[in-house]
């Protein structure tokens, strides 16, 4: 048996169905498209379920892929087997509607034993125990003795995911041979040794379960078969796993470089070793996707697995940042199949470095607070953290939990795990609950999705805001408030809120980013107000609005206008944010990508990729140079080219946008060229002018710019003039003197309010007398609590340090209510924290007292209340507190 690699493989499965009338397509992005269900594509088919389901038209009745997946439900025990990873390619042909079992079972079996040449012997197919058409084909057509063959029941051989298309499976084993066996005798299929590998596995989607357990057939019978990259290789490779697969040894062998460790030295360390390599592939491939890190939703799925990865480095004994390496690894490795690896490499490098520093700042402080909290269980005699403050830290600090057991246990210390899985799991369910998993599709099904799936709607209004069309379609859309529901409709008439579906039309609907165009639809004198449009189920673009007046009906010849001034301005945005795109990689350097734009007729806002706050001299040359190439009046071409005419003009696509064979490519002169559907402006000089409003930060390694052009600008700086002039006007000044009488204002305010606090702090002092003859000793330590009238926390903290000084060694606590609330503040010197005063817990204790809470660091706390009749009770607490913590 010939041993191929793991890009062989993929190019000869695709190739074979290609052959076979199959339409190849790219492999889908991580990132699931509206389906609440998956948090990330953890299956070949999961990105094709309208085409299963027939909501959308699929461009193929015969499909196959190979797709990028990922599955983290047992990532904790990723590198503690071999046979687990969270990363992995799946192969898969795909019907819909057209073949069924005669053709998808023979052609499984001649890829498995002509193509790849596995010897048909070593194969042995599985199927559903009632399943008698599969039997019937593999033992009568395909010859295979039904000694060979091997019936399994529904948790082995159907597939179902609760309510929607569903059926039996046929599956090819591939023995391994005895050297992988348990050794036990009659050990077969089905054992759960490593001897008989799946290597193939079609499912029969015949059924629909509505979700009852009722099963009716399918109109549309389809094949879903699924076959796992990683796994294939291992069979034919004849290797121990998939760490041992050609591409992930040479990241596996890269690691242990890296580490200057031997893989199959140290049980320990090839833990760490396998943790290192299946994630750098992950997180590589999730961040060409646009994941990025974050504390929540597959962003910290990201963060998660970058960290785990970081911290299996330093187990391994790596000092410092390593993880870049290992990601160009995988890029080299894998950018034959999926070139948008090396065509974001830049970005994805970057985000890693970055990530990598963070979670170095992390672990000290992880470490700070573990040490606190070890001391705080030393000081009360206790061995076991709580599961509470071991999830904090690992939640809140993002500190694994391997690592605070591993440092507790030097101590003889442990953590109470149940409690620990517990918060783990309450977590885990919220996450769950939030994203909706409302049906099969993962999304909620709308009015739409029951028109005919044959209707569609084709744009016509890149060069023209006015149309002929026929109506194909009508919904009248219900009123939530009065209990209405949305209906397919014959008709709409007068005052009905609605949605006109017509087979061409000039009017855009939202998508990329742009927001939909807006206007009229009319037939004789009947009106219908479009306030917006938007793409719904397959390629149907639904005007949204309400008739004015008349009546609308299917098959009527309408006629579409755009309000043509509303596109202009909206052109202008866009146009303006590709400027914009190219401007930010000038000033700022490669590593910008967009994650996200809007455009309507008053803005634009643009997301993107950097890791810190703009400067205000980079925000001033973005706008320059945007305004310089507006002022060029650049031609703006676009032209529809396949996709890979369009990478090798240098036209920029964008993170997880699925394209098809052909795009559209929008070029400004040499400055711009991108993939892009919008709408745009003939020439730049049509902008007009560019004017960044703001730039801040959104999220973790994202930065939210939000600008104008056109008439836009000319508002703004007209509002920015009234502005000025009212300001001057109140501040008695020219406006061109404006600055100066500010600035002298200022320092007379600032003065006064010097002046203010002088007088109150003169106060607070004399309200506290002199209250030196209150000091007592405990323990060996000088405690002075005292209740002070009419003091803010401000002046309590500047009145507790003069006490501080003082006092000279010892602990402060002073109480006082002002506006009607309670102010407290603990302070303690050094000398009397190593005597083992706690200002943080001795608030803790206090706070209630007057109905409020607090903490802060051993040698200062504070903290508020709302009860002013207990301050003297709180005071006279703390003489018990302290004694507690000294064991006087």
């Amino acid at each position: 048996m010939k041993s191929y690699g793991v890009n062989e493989l993929r190019r000869m499965f695709l190739e074979f169905f290609e052959k076979k009338g199959h339409l190849k397509m790219n492999s889908f992005s991580l990132v699931p498209h509206n389906d609440n269900s998956l948090l990330i594509i953890n299956s070949g088919m999961a990105p094709l379920k309208p085409y299963f389901t027939g909501q959308e038209i699929p461009p193929s009745k015969r499909v196959c892929t190979c797709q990028k997946c990922i599955r983290t439900g047992d990532i904790d025990n990723v590198g503690k087997t071999a046979r687990h990873g969270t990363f992995f390619e799946m192969l898969g042909n795909f019907s819909f509607g057209d073949y069924f079992k005669e053709e998808a079972i023979p052609w499984a079996w001649e890829f498995l034993t002509e193509t790849v040449g596995i010897p048909a012997d070593r194969l042995y197919p599985s199927v559903y125990v009632d399943d008698n058409e599969a039997f019937e084909i593999w033992n009568k057509k395909m010859n295979i003795s039904a000694e060979r063959i091997f019936k399994f029941g529904k948790e082995d051989n159907f597939w179902e995911h609760g309510s929607g298309p569903c059926g039996p499976c046929t599956e090819i084993y591939f023995d391994r041979g005895e050297k992988y066996g348990c050794g036990k005798p009659g050990c077969t299929v089905g054992c759960d040794c490593d001897r008989y590998m799946e290597v193939w596995n079609v499912v029969f989607s015949q059924f629909d379960n509505d979700g009852k357990g009722n099963y009716s057939d399918l109109e549309q019978k389809n094949i879903d078969t699924g076959m796992g990259l990683e796994r294939l290789a291992v069979a034919v490779q004849d290797v121990d796993s998939i760490f041992d697969v050609d591409t992930l040894l040479a990241l596996r062998n890269k690691v242990c470089e890296i580490a200057d460790k031997k893989y199959k030295d140290n049980e320990k360390n090839d833990i760490s070793i396998r943790v290192i390599t299946d994630h750098i592939r992950s997180a590589t491939f999730m961040i060409s996707d646009g994941i990025m890190p974050s504390n929540e939703g597959r962003g910290y799925v990201l963060r998660r697995i970058i960290r785990r990865a970081d911290r299996h480095g330093k187990l391994l004994g790596i000092d410092g940042a390593f993880l870049v390496g290992l990601a160009k690894a995988v890029i080299a490795g894998s950018k034959d199949g999926y070139p948008e690896l090396a065509e974001k490499q830049d970005f994805i490098l970057n985000v890693i470095e970055q990530e990598e520093e963070k979670f170095e700042k992390t672990i000290n402080q992880g470490l700070e607070i573990l040490e606190g909290i070890q001391k705080d269980m030393e000081a009360k005699g206790v061995k076991t953290m709580s599961g509470e403050d071991a999830f904090k830290l690992y939640d809140t600090y993002g500190f694994p939990i391997d690592l605070t057991k591993e440092i507790l246990e030097e101590k003889g210390m442990d953590i109470d795990e149940e409690a620990f899985k517990q918060a783990m799991k309450v977590q885990k369910d919220t996450a769950r609950n939030a994203r909706k998993t409302t049906s099969y599709m993962g999304a909620d099904a709308t009015i739409y999705e029951q028109i005919d799936p044959a209707i569609n709607s084709e744009f016509i209004g890149y060069d023209k805001t006015e149309a002929e069309g026929k109506i194909v379609a009508l919904v009248s859309v219900g009123s939530e408030e009065d209990g209405e529901e949305s209906a397919i409709s014959e008709a709409l008439t007068d005052g009905m809120t609605g949605a006109v579906i017509t087979d061409v039309t000039p009017f855009y609907a939202t998508k990329g980013g742009q927001l939909g165009d807006i206007g009229v639809i009319t037939v004789g004198d009947a009106v219908f107000e479009v306030k917006d449009t938007i793409p719904v189920a397959g390629s149907k673009i639904a005007h949204i609005g309400k008739v004015i007046k008349g009546m609308f009906k299917i098959g009527d010849k309408v006629t579409l206008k755009v309000d043509a001034e509303n596109r202009m301005a909206t052109c202008r945005n866009h146009s303006a944010t590709h400027l914009l795109q190219k401007a930010l990689r000038e000033v700022l350097g490669t590593h910008v990508e967009q994650s996200g734009s809007y455009q309507d007729a008053g803005r634009t806002r643009f997301d993107f990729s950097h890791f810190k706050a703009m400067t205000p001299e980079e925000i001033k040359a973005v706008e320059k140079l945007v305004n310089e190439k507006i002022a060029e009046s650049i031609p703006v071409d676009t032209k529809v080219m396949s996709i890979e005419e369009a990478k090798k003009s240098g036209a920029m696509a964008l993170f997880g946008e699925k394209y098809g064979d052909e795009v559209r490519v929008v070029g400004m002169g040499d400055f711009s060229k991108e993939f892009c559907g919008g709408t745009h402006v003939k020439n730049t000089g049509m902008i007009g002018q560019f004017k960044i409003i703001s730039e801040s930060g959104v999220a973790a390694g994202i930065r939210r710019i939000e600008a104008i052009t056109g008439n836009n600008v000319i508002k703004y700086y007209e509002n920015l003039e009234n502005t000025i002039a009212e300001a001057a006007k109140m501040l008695k000044a020219s406006p061109d003197k404006l600055v100066e009488k500010a600035k002298h204002l200022m320092e007379e305010l600032k003065s006064l309010q010097s002046e203010n606090e002088s007088l109150k702090n003169k106060a607070a002092k004399e309200a506290l007398g002199d209250v030196m003859d209150k000091v007592v000793e405990i323990g060996g330590v000088k405690v002075l609590a005292v209740d002070i009238p009419d003091t803010d926390g401000n002046e309590l903290r500047n009145l507790g340090d003069e006490l501080k000084n003082k006092l000279g060694e010892g602990l402060i606590f002073l109480a006082s209510a002002k506006d009607g609330k309670v102010n407290l503040v603990a302070m303690a010197t050094d000398g009397a924290v190593k005597a083992g005063v706690h200002a943080g817990n001795l608030i803790k204790t206090v706070a209630p007292i007057v109905g409020g809470g607090g903490g802060g660091r051993p040698n200062m706390a504070q903290a508020g209340g709302k009860f002013s009749e207990k301050k003297a009770d709180a005071v006279k607490a703390v003489a018990d507190e302290v004694k507690k913590q000294l064991g006087a």
